[in-house]
């Protein structure tokens, strides 16, 4: 069921989202050559904590994952994409690095992603995060009262097309609020004025993340959670919790 938010309710979800648009924006000036993933990850710890926030992540045990997550952010590197488990790696020159954040301040909750090139960045990876980046925007610029669900996949899928990328379907987008998953799905491929009718209050994570050269995933055989294309291509994610208003779409994790 989907659960529209007051204009009240929002602002308080965009609380939550400054929060979360300041650690990545902090993550994306610490990341670094020679810089561990372990690091990152005890600097988002204290952060929560220090704030009185909630990670969304922490404990998080659904279907797909092997066991409790037990970490506060995302990190995904080179081939991986989606659930990045941090573990004991020094980034080095020319890593792609895609960071995912979610957390709740006051009972609501904000998720955000964005991907960085560590030193020496090659012209072929920053292309493909621009391609997400601009993905991301082309899909919030239909988010309107009155478009379709399909809208916002199809703006999506439109620029992968027009990079020469792949999309897979099997993760995209999701409703938020009081919890990190809720209705609607937010496919990253569908066809315009199709699917669930956008109307004011819904509030979405819009998250267009693409491999090179495949749409095929793979989960990673050691930790059970991080998400890497199935050939190996480097991949990047761009994610922001967008409000459905009156007045047209709100980013909620706006830095």
């Amino acid at each position: 069921m989907v659960e529209l938010k007051t204009p009240a309710e929002i602002e308080r979800m965009r609380v939550a989202g400054r929060f979360v648009a300041q650690i990545l924006a902090e993550l994306r000036e610490r990341a670094a050559v020679g810089v561990n993933l372990l690091e990152l990850e005890q600097g988002v710890r204290e952060r929560i904590s220090a704030r009185g926030a909630q990670s969304c992540y922490w404990d998080y045990a659904p279907s797909f994952g092997r066991g409790p997550f037990r970490n506060t952010v995302c990190l995904s590197v080179n081939d991986a994409v989606l659930h990045g488990l941090p573990f004991d790696y020094a980034l080095r020159d020319g890593d792609v690095l895609s960071m995912d954040l979610a957390l709740s301040i006051d009972s609501w909750v904000a998720d955000a992603a964005t991907t960085v090139v560590v030193g020496t960045a090659a012209p072929e990876d920053l292309r493909l995060v621009r391609a997400t980046e601009e993905a991301l925007a082309a899909a919030i610029e239909v988010a309107l009262p009155g478009n379709r669900m399909g809208d916002i996949s199809a703006a999506i899928y439109t620029v992968a097309r027009d990079y020469g990328y792949p999309v897979n379907t099997e993760f995209g987008g999701h409703g938020l609020g009081r919890t990190m998953h809720e209705d609607p799905h937010v496919p990253n491929a569908g066809r315009a004025g199709r699917g669930y009718l956008l109307r004011p209050g819904l509030t979405i994570a819009i998250e267009p993340w693409f491999a090179r050269t495949t749409d095929r995933i793979i989960t990673d055989p050691e930790d059970g959670w991080t998400i890497r294309s199935a050939d190996g291509s480097r991949t990047a994610h761009s994610e922001h919790t967008v409000a459905i208003t009156e007045d047209g779409p709100s980013v909620l994790t706006a830095a």
